[in-house]
């Protein structure tokens, strides 16, 4: 799992890579007490994954979900989506900047301490 850490917009980013869905779920699961938020890209896990959804679903905290291209233009099953049900907001199709878009999201969503 790759592991990155930055920060933008007066938040300290921690960020994650992982090509497994337990490991994803396993992330999830430690933000709820490490975190303020989540950005998550579940990829394909989107249209398969109701392991990911219930951790979504557990999380008490904003949730925005990015897509960099638009599931919604692509195939035929790309239309089912576990993930949006349980997410605060979602930004498909801006390529990278949906990730800029997402990060601002959240500083409006988080409670200022």
């Amino acid at each position: 799992m790759a592991r990155d850490e930055a920060t933008l917009h007066g938040f300290d980013l921690q960020m994650h890579q992982s090509n497994s869905e337990g490991a994803i779920v396993d992330l999830l699961q430690a933000a709820r007490t490490e975190a303020t938020g989540v950005i998550l890209n579940a990829a394909a896990y989107t249209h398969t994954s109701v392991a990911i959804h219930d951790a979504l679903k557990s999380l008490d905290l904003p949730v925005i979900e990015v897509h960099l291209s638009n599931p919604a233009a692509r195939e035929e099953f790309r239309s089912t989506n576990f993930i949006g049900p349980v997410v605060t907001g979602s930004i498909a199709g801006l390529g990278a900047a949906g990730y800029v878009l997402a990060v601002k999201a959240l500083a409006t969503l988080i409670p200022s301490s």
